[in-house]
């Protein structure tokens, strides 16, 4: 009864978006009420749940997202992003850009979390198709393959470190492991796939693309367009650098881990930019003031619909409805690698965070799994895979996405949902493959 509640709340918010066009994001605080008294909640339990996952979610999001979207704003009107778009076209050529971009998202992918890579990344694949002429479906979504992928499989990401550590799996081989199956799986993900869906039309949300072609002269260096785009990577992976090698009570370690930190690493990295692609360039303060007005005004009904899908997963996970999906598999004959998987899918499609289907599943499938020789590193990428599947209107990644490309949900969930469902199957498969041979 718990998931017949969950699929009918999934409907009836299908239904008030696309067939009543109401606001998603009163759609989903009407759905998260619905579900949540409908699962046996008192109703100041529902509300209180609500306000704690949009609490939760845009506690991190809304500093990741603004500051994201003044630096991209910055980057984009001051030819950075043209400048370093014209660099990728001519070392991959036109022909090659879609591995440019999954290459430049996977390094990306690896030391950030899935959201920071998005917006510091989103305004070169808008400057890019403004660039080249080409579908930005074509260009952008194996670049969101490559950040999906390395959010989902590969440590030091933290749900599958904390996998790993819950199946006191061994963190370089899970990477190892990872990038191995990671390969094909982005691969078939984002140029391969993205190559079947050039007639979905997208256009850049308002104010990531600079629509004014600059000369040569008008643009900055490549050098300090790169660094200043890519800043924030930089620190955080020498935030990572200096947590593997320093003392635990060196206190360089500990300034270079707070200004690795996402937050101020995103923070410090707007200030570099206002002083190197504006400042430094002649710009008066109260221009790049004004670029940033504008930036954080183009975002603001993004987070609003973030946040409704932050309400509604809290009120999912509440309700027990995880529990109970785990207890319902837990009885089955599959193999534990599959099982983990299947168990990680359902709990994504209800309840919507990959975080949050990752780590319960792997909470109801250890003590299934002890006691056995399967390998705790492909336990922590079956699981990662499964993480991913099926995203859709529950997840607040596909808002993000629907909303940066200005997509329907029909479009969204024929590009964004097919996408994250071959890189969660294709990893499954990477698995079971490696599996004959460890």
């Amino acid at each position: 009864m718990e998931i017949a509640i969950v699929l009918i709340g999934i409907f009836f918010l299908f239904l008030l978006i696309v067939r009543f066009k109401l606001n998603a994001f009163i759609a989903f605080i009407l759905v998260s009420l619905f579900v949540g008294i409908a699962e046996g909640m008192e109703p100041v339990a529902v509300v209180s749940s609500i306000q704690r996952g949009i609490g939760n979610i845009l506690g991190f999001l809304v500093l990741i997202l603004g500051l994201g979207a003044m630096l991209g704003k910055l980057v984009a009107d001051s030819g950075a992003a043209q400048r370093i778009t014209t660099k990728l076209i001519e070392k991959f050529g036109k022909k090659n850009i879609q591995w440019a971009v999954v290459l430049t998202g996977f390094i990306v992918g690896i030391p950030m979390f899935y959201s920071v890579g998005f917006v510091i990344l989103i305004p070169l694949v808008f400057t890019i198709g403004a660039t080249t002429g080409l579908p930005l479906i074509y260009i952008g979504l194996p670049m969101l393959a490559s950040l999906s992928v390395t959010h989902g499989y590969l440590p030091p990401h933290p749900a599958p470190t904390a996998i790993a550590a819950t199946f006191n799996a061994d963190i370089g081989k899970t990477l190892l492991y990872g990038i191995i199956v990671a390969i094909p799986a982005i691969v078939i993900a984002g140029p391969l796939l993205s190559r079947l869906m050039k007639n979905i039309k997208a256009t850049p949300i308002a104010g990531f693309v600079n629509t004014k072609v600059l000369s040569d002269e008008e643009m900055p260096g490549t050098a300090i367009s790169i660094l200043t785009a890519l800043f924030p990577v930089l620190l955080m992976a020498v935030a990572a650098l200096a947590e593997l090698l320093l003392p635990v009570d060196s206190v360089f370690k500990k300034v270079l881990v707070f200004m690795g930190n996402p937050v101020m690493a995103m923070l410090i990295s707007v200030l570099v930019a206002m002083y190197t692609l504006g400042l430094a360039r002649g710009k008066k303060m109260n221009e790049i003031s004004e670029t940033i007005k504008s930036a954080v005004s183009g975002i603001t009904i993004v987070l609003l619909i973030i946040a409704g899908a932050g309400a509604l997963k809290e009120v999912l996970i509440d309700s027990g409805v995880s529990e109970v999906i785990g207890a319902m598999l837990k009885g089955s004959s599959l193999s534990p690698l599959l099982l983990a998987w299947l168990i990680a899918t359902v709990i994504r499609v209800c309840v919507g965070s990959a975080t949050v289907a990752g780590l319960t599943a792997a909470g109801i499938v250890l003590p299934l799994v002890s006691g056995t020789d399967v390998s705790p590193e492909l336990m922590v990428l079956a699981i990662g895979s499964g993480s991913l599947m099926l995203s859709h209107v529950n997840d607040s990644g596909f808002w993000l996405y629907k909303e940066y490309f200005n997509l329907s949900i029909k479009d969204t969930l024929k590009s964004w949902t097919v996408m994250e469902t071959t890189v969660g199957v294709m990893g499954l498969i990477g698995v079971l493959v490696l599996d004959i041979f460890i």
